[in-house]
């Protein structure tokens, strides 16, 4: 499951961050995500579901849903 799968409110912790491009992986650690950390997805955009907003932390963050599916999680 990745943070795209989650319903919108749902919470789940990181277990891994691999993408297909090393510098995608790199970009999202550097944005502070990380494995164990808690994360929620907020809301979906309008056009298209995108960006998605997640809450990481104390952070909202804005992401597109190839970051969201690079990133791993369980409920």
């Amino acid at each position: 499951m990745t943070i795209n799968d989650l319903p919108e409110g749902g919470t789940a912790h990181i277990l891994s961050i691999s993408a297909a491009a090393p510098e995608l992986a790199a970009k999202l650690r550097e944005i502070g995500f990380c494995e164990g950390d808690q994360v929620q997805l907020l809301t979906r955009g309008p056009l298209g579901a995108q960006p998605l907003a997640v809450r990481l932390s104390r952070r909202v963050i804005a992401m597109r849903i190839d970051e969201a599916q690079a990133i791993e999680v369980e409920p």
